[in-house]
């Protein structure tokens, strides 16, 4: 398999890095992506939806903190340490070479004597230090180090003012009128420039040195071997966490790891709420107006996302996102399809009209309009999760029962009336078929828990309203060929439909599956990936092209090992792994023909159809008497 090389053919120079060159870090509060130059070029704390700190990813002046070499901007070599999500870039310049490694801190338990104000979930042995923390160790020759920490808070509208914490020159603290406050804590000495602080040194063979980061009072380390400990704790966190899943023994076994560790950088611990993304406004279509806000909790997106790493067996995080849906659903009220980290419930979408955009691209956008949208999906994505998370326990949680049964009641309501469809489009509503399945979703998982709830009456119940759905979807939902469309009255071909066999809504040796599948392989393709459906046949409420949904091929790969088209799924399968970042990361689409990753980033939908497609095409080959180790992940059920 021959990677795509991780950079863009350009037809002008420009200085934003490619997104998918971008490393992802987390402590599961809050994240942060650095460039391949060593700058952290994107951070929000405290929480991930907060205002950033450096956005240089979205306008090259909006603040930015670089590690590494002076003089010297392309590294050698860049990696995650195996099993975690601790960054190590090796750099060659013409005197040495130097080794820094970059985390996101993990640490014991702090709150010992209070309670937590923010957590809400059970607390547990682990957590977040609220410390970026940088060490470098000159491993050859001789190399000039320089640290170059430039933030502008509030998405680059804010100021700070650094000073030092004392006599020395080790530690220095920024104040802004908007955010936490920053501190520096360094081996090194540091220097004050204005909005910058500095250092700068001639690191010899042997040397060693860190840059500590913080943003909260938990004390940061203040000697080498105090970084280093902390450093060993965080990857100790990382393999610990990685050792409890079911990973086959494949080659392609990383990128399964990679797709999990990803999503479990991608939750919130506080609250147990799922990132769709660590970014905003990075555009699906180059200098486009397709950018969004995705720092937020879609009830779908997590949902899908415990379907991955179910598969895996690392299903612990289900508990906290399902202890997340009942925080938000108190008082008997209505579930949206997003919400904050926090669960707040509004999200108003604001335009940052003095931030250039990555490349151009604009308007840039916090908040998500999106957050009052009806989409009907959502109660049979909550659904089919809660099945499948408690069918291995037998049993269903009593707190969620009331919860569940509102969600059944509420796709009883509303399944027959239009909605803005899984895409979100922006444009009218429409009877998307989609919707309307996920619907079905709801009333046929709702009946199976009713039954593990001993709740017969409202089993059969909703078993019957189940059939009459189904029954409506494949009369109006089904063209003159037998291909599930889009929406009601129209030929349009729509990616969500290759959920009809992953959700078994029919078994897949059905002729309208396979129908369905082929017709989008054959006819929803550029070059071979997979759109999410056609603009020009959408009202989506946007204009302009964009790229092919990343999640969507991935889906394409998990049909056709459904309607036994084996061959043609692995095939690819291997393509679309090609396409992978240098350090196998996805963004949310996929130019097909320069292999450019192109919106949010990572993106939790992407790496969750990863590990689907993965896992059927391993299954598929062992059931086909290929070589390799059995794996047997749970079944999706249904």
């Amino acid at each position: 398999m021959t990677p795509v090389i991780d950079t863009q053919p350009e037809t002008h120079r420009t200085p934003f890095p490619p997104i998918a060159s971008y490393a992802f870090l987390s402590d599961c509060e809050s994240n942060c992506l650095i460039s391949p130059a060593g700058a952290v070029e994107w951070m929000c704390v405290p929480r991930p939806d907060s205002p950033s700190v450096f956005a240089s990813i979205l306008d090259r002046g909006a603040g930015s903190f670089r590690v590494g070499p002076h003089g010297t901007r392309v590294p050698s070599a860049r990696r995650y340490l195996p099993g975690t999500l601790v960054l190590e870039t090796t750099w060659q310049t013409p005197t040495g070479w130097l080794v820094v490694r970059d985390a996101m801190v993990m640490g014991p338990w702090h709150n010992q004597d209070e309670r937590s104000a923010t957590h809400r979930r059970t607390p547990t042995d682990d957590d977040a230090e609220h410390i970026l923390l940088r060490t470098v160790t000159c491993i050859s020759g001789t190399v000039d180090l320089q640290v170059e920490c430039d933030p502008s808070p509030d998405y680059g509208r804010a100021e700070t003012r650094w000073e030092y914490d004392d006599a020395g020159y080790n530690a220095i603290h920024a104040e802004s009128d908007s955010g936490p406050t920053l501190r520096l804590t360094s081996s090194l000495r540091l220097g004050i420039d204005g909005r910058t602080a500095s250092a700068r040194t001639r690191m010899v063979n042997g040397d060693k040195a860190f840059i500590a980061l913080s943003w909260s009072p938990l004390p940061a380390p203040t000697t080498w071997e105090a970084a280093a400990d902390q450093l060993w704790r965080t990857q100790e966190f990382w393999r610990e966490w990685i050792t409890q899943g079911v990973f086959p023994d494949h080659p392609w076994r990383t990128y399964l790891q990679r797709s999990a560790l990803t999503l479990k950088g991608l939750t919130y611990a506080p609250t147990g709420a799922l990132l769709a993304a660590a970014t905003t406004s990075l555009p699906e279509t180059p200098g486009g107006e397709r950018n969004w806000d995705y720092r937020y909790a879609w009830i779908r997106d997590s949902t899908f996302a415990l379907w991955g790493l179910y598969t895996l067996g690392l299903d612990r995080e289900a508990n906290d996102f399902f202890a997340f849906i009942h925080d938000v659903c108190r008082d008997n009220k209505d579930l949206q399809i997003m919400y904050g980290v926090g669960g707040e419930e509004k999200l108003e979408e604001f335009e940052l009209g003095h931030l250039s955009g990555y490349e151009g691209a604009q308007p840039v956008r916090i908040g998500n309009a999106a957050y009052d949208q009806q989409q009907h999906d959502v109660w049979g994505a909550v659904l089919d999760s809660v099945y499948l998370h408690t069918r291995s326990r037998e049993q269903l949680p009593e707190s969620l029962w009331p919860v569940l049964k509102r969600q059944v009641e509420a796709a009883i309501k509303h399944w027959h009336e239009p909605d803005r469809g899984i895409w979100e489009v922006r444009g009218e509503p429409q009877h998307f078929v989609s919707s309307k399945l996920m619907c079905w979703v709801a009333l046929d998982r709702g009946a199976r828990l009713a039954r593990m709830h001993d709740e017969m009456d409202f089993a059969e119940q909703w078993s019957k309203l189940a059939a009459e759905i189904h029954s409506d979807i494949c009369a109006n939902g089904v063209d003159e060929r037998g291909v599930f469309v889009q929406r009601y009255g129209s030929g349009a071909l729509d990616a969500s439909l290759l959920l009809v066999p992953l959700l078994r809504f029919l078994p897949a040796d059905d002729p309208r599956v396979r129908a369905t599948v082929l017709a989008i392989a054959d006819e929803l393709t550029t070059d071979g990936l997979v759109l999410r459906y056609r603009v020009e046949e959408t009202d989506d409420g946007l204009s302009g092209e964009e790229g092919a949904f990343t999640i969507c091929s991935f889906w394409l790969v998990s049909a056709l090992v459904e309607i036994g088209e084996l061959e043609r799924g692995r095939a690819l399968c291997e393509r679309l792994l090609s396409y992978a970042s240098t350090l196998n990361l996805y963004a949310e689409e996929i130019d097909p023909r320069s292999g450019r990753h192109l919106g949010n980033f990572p993106q939790a939908f992407t790496h969750l159809a990863l590990i689907n497609a993965v896992v059927h095409v391993i299954r598929a080959e062992e059931t086909a008497g290929h070589d390799g180790v059995h794996f047997e992940p749970p079944n999706r059920g249904g």
